[in-house]
């Protein structure tokens, strides 16, 4: 909007207001005295288009989305605590119970005990919002003794954290707010109730699957792999207890009968063909092959819920391992023994399973 606001233009026309008699070159009293309020019209200039930009939806960011965002309801979803599955055990591996609050350590995390299952298993919550509390595995270690403690271990991820939402996220979150209304248990309404259960990554909704009044909505964990049945089951008493029939007990209209389920995974061996680089070796290039591969499928769990099925698709897993350095050519890649795409059904996700990588 502030196009030809420079420093130059600005003072140009400051000096073609002088009368030209008047000498206005550089080092003159006029065009010294000039030049400071053309560089601070300047400055200003550059501020006001940078605010101009923050007021809008699609040039926005930080605290001033966050605001634009608000002002429709939509609110930036901030860093959430991972839930955990927590093992205790005795002497001889026996299951033992341990007080509710007590605190346990692992790679500088805490966790603390907040909810028992069953004998010897508990729900910890992780003090450290963010996906950082779903990341370790194993070995827990008592803040404070615990008498008859033997063994302490961090399992599944029940209801995985999140880092503070990113601004892309919010903007297309408010852009469907805006375009797509949500009213009286439309699909808007199921995707915008489900996706902001903490632990939800994305929802696709399937209307009048069992016929009139039947809705189904399968999620996938917000760290974008299947759910636990923990979160599955937490999502279905907050939109439609399991029992109400439709009465209207949950988030659900009354009328409408809710079954809540988790994505599939589906396992993709790849095998492949590779060209090397003199003097590299397959052991070199095998688990950098696998991290490129992780990270299409990756990209493609993310892309799930907007999509009507996924498919894996060979051209692009070899287009990916052909960035690998030392990698020259790639041929006769197979996913699961064929040489043919991968189409998942519509609730269907992939996950790498074994690859290996023939010279």
């Amino acid at each position: 909007m502030y196009e030809g606001q420079t420093f130059e233009a600005i003072l140009q026309r400051m000096l073609g207001r002088v009368p030209a008699d008047i000498d206005k070159r550089p080092g003159s009293v006029i065009y010294d005295a000039l030049a400071p309020a053309a560089a601070e019209l300047a400055q200003l200039y550059a501020e006001l288009d940078i605010n101009y930009n923050l007021s809008f939806a699609d040039t926005a960011s930080g605290e001033y989305l966050t605001r634009r965002a608000a002002e429709f309801g939509v609110n930036r979803r901030p860093a959430t605590k991972a839930r955990r599955q927590g093992l205790f055990y005795g002497a001889d591996d026996t299951p033992m119970d341990v007080p509710i609050g007590s605190r346990f350590g692992i790679d500088g995390l805490i966790y603390a005990v907040i909810s028992k299952v069953a004998t010897g298993e508990f729900v910890l919550e992780c003090e450290t919002s963010g996906t950082v509390g779903n990341q370790p595995f194993g070995a827990l270690l008592p803040i404070e003794y615990i008498a008859g403690l033997a063994r302490a271990e961090l399992g599944t991820v029940l209801v995985p954290g999140e880092d503070e939402e990113d601004d892309e996220s919010l903007r297309q979150r408010y852009y469907a707010a805006v375009n797509e209304p949500a009213f009286g248990g439309n699909v808007a309404d199921y995707k915008l109730k489900i996706g902001a259960i903490e632990g939800v990554g994305g929802v696709k909704v399937f209307p009048v699957w069992q016929g009139g009044g039947t809705v189904k909505c399968t999620i996938i964990a917000s760290d974008w792999s299947a759910p636990a049945p923990a979160l599955v089951s937490e999502v279905q008493e907050a939109i439609d207890p399991t029992g109400s029939n439709g009465q209207g007990y949950g988030l659900a209209p009354i009328g409408h009968t809710v079954t809540i389920a988790g994505v599939q995974p589906v396992t993709i061996n790849v095998e492949t063909t590779v060209t090397l680089d003199a003097g590299v070796n397959v052991g070199q290039v095998q688990g950098p092959i696998e991290e490129v591969i992780e990270t299409y499928l990756l990209s493609l769990r993310k892309d799930w819920a907007s999509q009507t099925q996924l498919v894996v698709r060979i051209s692009q897993i070899e287009s990916a391992i052909l960035t690998v350095p030392g990698v020259v050519d790639v041929t006769g890649t197979t996913l699961n023994g064929s040489a043919a795409n991968v189409t998942l059904d519509a609730e269907e996700i992939p996950v790498l399973g074994t690859v290996i990588v023939n010279e």
